[in-house]
């Protein structure tokens, strides 16, 4: 299984590798404040803890470009990957030591606010993706979203071949339910799976042959307005067409469900990597003015 490959990998590796590294940072972090020169990033365990977490971040940052590497014999991308779990957990640990817990409104606080951001978002790009592919998959029934939206097609010109012989009102709201049916749309939609779409019903109401533009989120409306004819259908052949009109919008919504669950778990896994990305690059970018502003001033 993923997880198991990526925690567990070749015994959990990198697991004791992190706590040892954790170990080592605390024992050098605890030689300090003996003298009259308290715990800091200033102090020779300080620039030591430092030099370590820098070193981290550089190497960390590294792991996008060994993904894209697929020839390199510098280990492969799964053991990668299992590092650079635990081993940026415990640069927590590394860099929290190294500044002695020590915080202000300056450019080392703020490499330390990106990286802490940088491993929280990591945390949950763990999550994902030991947990999205295997649900995407059950979700697609081993198939691809191709696979849906071909069955959902198939449903559209079953349901529209069903609505054409039953009443015009039956018609009128199955049809538009159709052509007003909504998937995706902005990123919120995506994200959470929001869903605007629409029918048309006729309204009884009103003279004539008007109509009112109803909500019909994950389809129930167009379900309920069919059902509700079962019971009033006057002729047995009547009752089974609408049976059957029931049965494909039921798996129609079903089908639906399944694209917008598709759509939202894909959609998080690519908000993710237009965060920690970013992140990672503005983390680099902050190391290299912490260090500047370190030798020069200090």
């Amino acid at each position: 299984m993923i997880h198991e490959s990526l925690l567990r990998y070749r015994g959990s590796r990198y697991l004791w590798w992190a706590a040892a590294l954790c170990v080592l940072s605390t024992v050098v972090y605890v030689t300090q404040g003996t003298g009259l020169q308290r715990a800091s990033g200033g102090t020779w365990q300080g620039y030591v803890l430092g030099t370590v977490g820098a070193m981290l971040i550089v190497w960390l940052a590294s792991l996008g470009i060994r993904k894209r590497r697929y020839s390199s014999a510098l280990g492969t991308v799964q053991g990668w990957a299992s590092a650079h779990v635990y081993l940026g957990t415990a640069l927590l640990v590394v860099a929290t030591l190294h500044c002695a817990g020590k915080f202000g409104w300056n450019v080392h606080t703020l490499a330390y606010v990106l990286m802490a951001a940088v491993i929280v978002s990591g945390f949950f790009g763990v999550y994902a993706y030991l947990t999205n592919p295997r649900v995407i998959s059950e979700n697609r029934t081993s198939g691809s979203r191709g696979a849906l939206f071909a069955e959902l097609f198939d449903l559209d010109a079953r349901a529209r071949e069903l609505a054409g012989r039953c009443d015009p009102d039956t018609g009128l709201a199955v049809k538009s339910s159709i052509e007003r049916t909504v998937i995706g749309g902005g990123l919120a939609h995506q994200l959470f799976s929001i869903d605007d779409s629409r029918l048309m019903l006729a309204d009884a109401s009103a003279s004539g042959q008007a109509s009112r533009l109803a909500a019909n989120k994950d389809q129930q409306m167009a379900i309920d307005w069919v059902a509700k004819r079962l019971p009033r259908a006057e002729k047995r052949a009547e009752a089974e067409l609408l049976q059957s009109l029931v049965s494909v919008l039921c798996r129609r919504q079903m089908i639906l469900r399944r694209i917008r669950r598709d759509i939202r778990l894909n959609g998080w896994l690519r908000v993710w990597l237009h965060v920690h990305v970013p992140l990672t690059m503005a983390l680099l970018s902050a190391l290299i003015a912490h260090i500047v502003v370190t030798f020069i001033y200090w």
